[in-house]
């Protein structure tokens, strides 16, 4: 089976005033010290998001907080909306050097360098499920001094998460799983996910991959989310059929051998303790249709991973 996991859509506009450490508008004046947001360039193989757009730090501008934003040699936003929203600019990869006072703000894992580190960090961390990598990265800010402000856990004053996967991170994921399906098809492996100019255009590009192929079946858990939702969209938009499951479906807490008849299995809940399997260990030798799985909204590596394969 091949995994594809899928994009979502992280581009966040504002943070939350308590992350970034004021309870009401700043300013600059004495006796006061302005809140430094410090962006930096993604470092993961493919990863071309950034975390906040050009409208949402002019909004952290004109709020009183200073922003600096690091050059990028993949991001997907050019760097002259931020300049323009009165950025300062920084070096790619220069956040290590950035004042100690600094918030370093980025999406996706450090690269495991073992350093250890200093700074404040907003980003997802992948670590409180048992993952293997996310007790190195804790052991690293243990070590530095530094804190972790994981975005799968900050909330805003109304109980809600502030960044979440949405519409688009369905939407993406599965159309990222269907590519990988139909280079199955043809013997191959699909290729690295590149930035489209629009919805459109994703939907041109895979309907030529999917060309000449019969349609395969998916089936989506967590399709009454958001990212569900998005997930189910994409399937209809190139014929695709699609079984929709969700809570009530899986309260029997499996196992589901209906998932693997299906050829493609779209995982779109967020993963928490008690999460129940969809797709046991035993799947790489059961009888079995399945050979997608589009791990959109979970954490592969954790212990609470719905899939086991």
């Amino acid at each position: 089976m091949q995994a594809a996991k899928g994009w979502k859509q992280s581009v966040c506009g504002v943070l939350p005033r308590r992350v970034l450490g004021y309870q009401g508008p700043m300013t600059k004046g004495k006796g006061r010290e302005m809140t430094h947001l410090w962006v930096r360039a993604e470092q993961r193989p493919n990863e071309e998001r950034v975390g906040i757009t050009p409208e949402g730090a002019a909004a952290l501008v004109k709020a009183g907080i200073r922003v600096t934003v690091e050059r990028s040699s993949v991001r997907a936003i050019p760097l002259d909306g931020y300049q323009a929203a009165g950025c300062e600019i920084a070096a790619e990869n220069a956040w290590p050097g950035a004042p100690t006072d600094a918030i370093i703000f980025g999406l996706k894992e450090l690269p495991e360098y073992g350093t250890p580190l200093r700074h404040r960090h907003i980003m997802f961390g992948h670590a409180y499920k048992g993952q293997p990598a996310g007790r190195v990265l804790l052991k690293r800010f243990k070590a530095g001094g530094g804190t972790l402000y994981d975005l799968e856990y900050l909330v805003g004053e109304d109980g809600r998460r502030v960044a979440a996967f949405g519409y688009w991170a369905g939407y993406a994921g599965a159309a990222v799983a269907l590519k990988c399906w139909a280079a199955q098809q043809r013997g191959g492996i699909a290729g690295p996910v590149r930035k489209v100019a629009s919805k459109e255009a994703l939907l041109a590009e895979l309907g030529e991959e999917l060309w000449g192929l019969s349609r395969p079946r998916a089936i989506i858990i967590g399709a009454l989310g958001r990212v569900g939702t998005g997930a189910a969209d994409l399937c209809a938009a190139v014929g695709v059929g699609v079984t929709k499951w969700d809570m009530v479906e899986t309260a029997s807490g499996g196992p589901f051998p209906e998932v693997l008849q299906h050829e493609i299995f779209l995982n779109c809940i967020l993963a928490r303790p008690g999460c129940p399997v969809f797709v046991p260990a035993s799947a790489r030798t059961d009888a079995r249709k399945l050979t997608v799985i589009g791990d959109i909204a979970c954490d592969p590596s954790g212990d609470v991973s719905p899939s086991k394969v």
